[in-house]
């Protein structure tokens, strides 16, 4: 995984609530193990006409959406089943951070298992990013805090463990494997097979 430290972006807003990870990534799609390409089909049953043309009233599709890498939904966001080819969507499509007023509790820990940046704001901040789609704003992970266009800033709270892993690039795989050593060292040094009573 990527680093993530501060980013820099413009937002695209997508107000709807209780966007179900479905939404975010139809089931049909679910065959592959693989992210490439998984881009291509996020909202796709909102985002194409049957026929598989752009829907151009879509944000995704507009012009200006091109190259935001922060998405700003509704509320309860990535809800429904456990999905983690949703976040994988998301990030093949090029977003780096989800901001929500709330968030599904699956959904989230499934985005910083993979690298993205899923936080819940204020519902003052919320309703200054829905009124200002398309600018840019600045999520700096390390003090945890996002600038909003205007230059005020709003706090985010975070897992610790999560912020950790995020800031060092490191799945929970990744981050057994950093213990490596420190588990060698116990297993040789602190490890007994009768431990006193």
């Amino acid at each position: 995984m990527e680093p993530f430290r501060i980013l820099r972006s413009r937002t695209l807003v997508l107000p709807e609530d209780d966007v179900d990870t479905d939404q975010i990534i139809p089931a049909r799609f679910l065959k592959g193990t693989t992210r490439e390409g998984l881009g291509r089909r996020l909202f796709a049953d909102w985002r194409y006409h049957a026929s598989g043309a752009p829907r151009p009233e879509f944000p995704l599709n507009r012009p200006e959406a091109a190259g935001a890498q922060v998405l700003v939904t509704g509320r309860n966001f990535g809800c429904g089943s456990s999905r983690e080819h949703a976040v994988w969507a998301l990030q093949d499509h090029g977003f780096r951070a989800v901001l929500s007023p709330s968030l599904a509790d699956i959904f989230r820990r499934n985005s910083f298992q993979n690298g993205l940046l899923a936080i819940e704001v204020d519902p003052a901040t919320h309703a200054s990013l829905l009124a200002a789609p398309g600018r840019e704003v600045t999520l700096d992970l390390e003090v945890q805090a996002l600038t909003l266009p205007d230059g005020s800033r709003a706090a985010f709270a975070l897992d610790p463990f999560a912020r950790y892993r995020l800031l060092n690039g490191l799945d929970e795989l990744d981050f057994l494997l950093s213990l490596e050593d420190d588990i060698a060292v116990f297993e040789r040094d602190g490890a007994s097979p009768h431990p006193e009573v």
